[in-house]
Parts: structure tokens; C-alpha cells; sequence
């Protein structure tokens, strides 16, 4: 393993966007900045963050510039077609999509519901683009009447299933989700079919912690396999093993919101037997403050993450490295509620880093390359390591 690193410790802050990509007016999203909504609340205290350099990446220089930086930073361009989840992430881990997944802007075509009501035996309600608290508002009631499926998509690449917990238990849910995965491939081949429970009474039904996530399996190698097959150690934490289909992980531990996803976090950190990644999503940015427009929870999320971050950092071993970034934005300060085109932030953190800029990365993929070659595995696929940029040799 190069240099001594024997962990890294991979944490994507699910949507935290870093402004607007070259190409964002592509796809709707014009003057995007997550963390400039984010920061414009006065709610965000991130010193934490700011102390490893976070305002010292361009463009970031609202959130307070250190000269004396922790953290090599900078940030990264995404260059896959697409602003969703499951692509963020597999760029991140090297695999870059080309081809954007389908979306459904009209809903889904008659050969999909018919598919959906036959291998589920349950009909189908709503059935188009819909905010994920207004659908359940809007349906939740017919669908504790009626048994049927709340079906609908959004901007992005998903067909997500909403049921309530006392009427379709989530297992059951999660067993209709798997056979929609099933059909939703080829050319329906979405990107993630999402278990979204709820439960509650109307008007007030509410989404439950039990979302799943069933991800397209990735079309190429990635990170987690070359690492895998290496004999190194891939503990995935929160919805990583969904968005990877489960390959190339070696341990998995299902998270909630971000709380339970950083104690988990915390505790692997604590083991004396990890070598190798450990690869952790923090969703309550993107799930519950983003696609809500919910500036200021955001920001307080996003201040709650400095705090824990705040007794990670001393706890972290010589040979450990911590990788902070993101997969996408979802600007909550946006007329919509979708995710965004944005750039990623990006800061890596170690006792043998060094403080320097990495400027403006061409790909997401370069995380993946880096990752591999501090761990000593040889890495084939999309991006440049900035491996040597950053270690020091202590």
C-alpha cells in the first residue's frame, strides 16, 4: 500500500454541490450553487470544514478562506451524462456513463404499468413526475384505500413504489421493487427503482427511514471490484451496496439518516481489522433538505456533519485518509426541486497529505485512481490519480 495508507475513508455529502458546471444550462440548471443557498440561510457553521480548505476552492471562497489549510482541496467536474445519484457514484468508483439513463417526464409507457400490475397483482395510481411529500399527500389516502401502488418518477432516472408500512410492509415493498427492477432494463433500464414506505394518517402521512434503493447494475468495472479482487476490504455504509448492486463490496451496513450513517462511520473507524475502503453516503442533504428547497435544514445538516466531523479528525491513525466530496448538487435555493449540475467539492485529509490545491479536477473518476493507488492496487479505468500531488512521504 503506498506510502504506509492503509484506510481511506471515502464520504460523499449526498447533493452538496459546489456551483454550477460549464454545461449546467443543459440540463435546466443555470446558476446553481448548493452551498451559496446553503451559505445564504447565516444558519451554516462549518468550521470544521473550513479549517481543512474548504473556502479556499474556487468559487468557495464565501465560506472563509484559510491560509493555513489541513486538507489538500479543490473540486470535480462530473462528465457522465447525467446528475443522479447512482452516475455520481459511479463516476466517483471510475465507471463514467456516457449515455444518460431514461427518464419519464410523461410517466411510464402502458407496456411498463402492465408489467408492474401483472408481476405485482396490484394496480397503479399517479403514475408521473411528483414531489415525493406531495405524492403521498396527494395519493396516500387512495392508496390505503384501494391497496394500489403510488408509482412516479421525477427528473431524474428512477421509478420509485410508495406504499404505507400498515398496509404493504416494507419487505413486501422491497419484493415489488425487485420485480420492477426486473423490467426496468434495457431500454427502460433506469438508473435506481426506490422503496419509498410511509406511514401516518391523511393529511399528515409522512415518509418513513425504510426507503431501499435498487440500483441498474454497473455496466463496467469500477473501483469496488478492482479493490475487492485485490484482496482489499470495501465496507460500503448507507445506500452504497444499492447503488452498486451489491458487486465488488465486501461488507455492507444499511444506514437511516445521516446520524446513524456517521456512528456507523465512527465505529469502523474504531476496528483494528479494516484494509482497504470504507465507502459512506450521507443522504439527509439530498433526501430530506434538497429536494425539499429546505435551505436552512440543510444548513443545519450540513453544520451537524462539521460537528461530528470535528471528533473524527483526531481520532482518524497514521495511514488513515479521509476523502470528503459529493455526487451531485440539489441546489434547495432552485425553482425545482431536482437535482442540480454542479460541480463537487473535494478535500483529502490524512497525518502524511500534504495542504496542497488540486485545482479543478476534469472528472470524478480521479477520486477512484487516487484511491487505487494509495492502496497499492493497480487501477485500468477513467481518471488521474493525484496520488503523488498530495502525499508528503512522512
Amino acid at each position: 500500500m503506498k506510502d504506509g495508507v492503509k484506510r481511506i475513508f471515502l464520504i460523499v455529502l449526498d447533493s452538496v454541490g459546489a456551483g454550477e458546471l460549464p454545461d449546467a444550462a443543459d440540463f435546466g440548471d443555470a446558476g446553481a450553487n448548493t452551498l451559496l443557498s446553503v451559505f445564504r440561510t447565516y444558519e451554516l457553521k462549518v468550521p470544521n470544514l473550513v479549517s481543512l480548505g474548504i473556502g479556499n476552492i474556487d468559487g468557495l471562497g464565501f465560506l472563509g478562506h484559510t491560509d493555513s489549510p489541513r486538507a489538500a482541496y479543490g473540486k470535480a467536474a462530473e462528465v457522465s451524462r447525467g446528475k443522479d445519484t447512482t452516475v455520481g457514484h459511479w463516476e466517483l468508483a471510475g465507471l463514467i456513463s456516457p449515455r444518460p439513463f431514461p427518464t419519464y417526464p410523461d410517466g411510464f409507457p402502458p407496456e411498463v404499468t402492465d408489467a408492474l400490475r401483472e408481476a405485482t397483482g396490484r394496480n397503479i395510481i399517479c403514475n408521473k413526475p411528483y414531489s415525493g411529500t406531495d405524492v403521498i399527500r396527494d395519493y396516500g389516502q387512495e392508496q390505503l384505500d384501494t391497496g394500489a401502488l403510488i408509482v412516479y418518477t421525477s427528473a431524474d432516472s428512477v421509478l420509485q413504489i410508495a406504499a404505507h408500512e400498515e398496509l404493504i410492509p416494507p419487505e413486501e415493498l422491497y419484493g415489488y421493487c425487485r420485480a420492477a427492477r426486473k423490467i426496468m432494463s434495457g431500454e427502460h433500464g433506469v438508473g435506481r427503482v426506490i422503496a419509498r414506505p410511509f406511514t401516518g394518517e391523511y393529511p399528515n402521512f409522512t415518509r418513513t427511514k425504510n426507503r431501499r434503493d435498487f440500483s441498474l447494475e454497473p455496466t463496467g468495472q469500477t473501483l469496488l471490484d478492482v479493490l475487492s479482487a485485490a484482496g482489499r476490504d470495501v465496507v460500503a455504509v448507507g445506500k452504497i451496496e444499492d447503488i452498486f448492486a451489491g458487486r465488488g463490496i465486501t461488507e455492507a451496513i444499511h444506514t437511516g439518516g445521516n446520524a446513524i450513517g456517521m456512528e456507523v462511520a465512527k465505529k469502523v473507524a474504531e476496528r483494528d481489522d479494516l484494509r482497504g475502503l470504507c465507502f459512506v453516503n450521507l443522504v439527509d442533504f439530498d433526501m430530506l433538505y434538497g429536494h425539499r428547497n429546505d435551505a436552512v435544514g440543510y444548513a443545519r445538516a450540513l453544520s451537524e456533519f462539521d460537528a461530528w466531523l470535528g471528533g473524527f479528525l483526531p481520532a482518524m491513525r497514521g495511514g488513515d485518509v479521509l476523502i470528503i466530496t459529493a455526487d451531485h448538487g440539489c441546489d434547495p435555493g432552485d425553482v425545482s426541486t431536482d437535482h442540480t449540475r454542479e460541480y463537487v467539492p473535494l478535500l483529502v485529509y490524512g497525518k502524511g497529505i500534504s495542504p496542497v490545491p488540486l485545482g479543478v479536477r476534469s472528472t470524478f473518476a480521479d477520486t477512484a485512481a487516487t484511491v487505487a493507488e494509495l492502496l497499492g492496487v493497480d487501477w485500468r479505468g477513467a481518471g488521474i490519480s493525484y496520488a503523488r500531488e498530495i502525499l508528503t512521504g512522512e
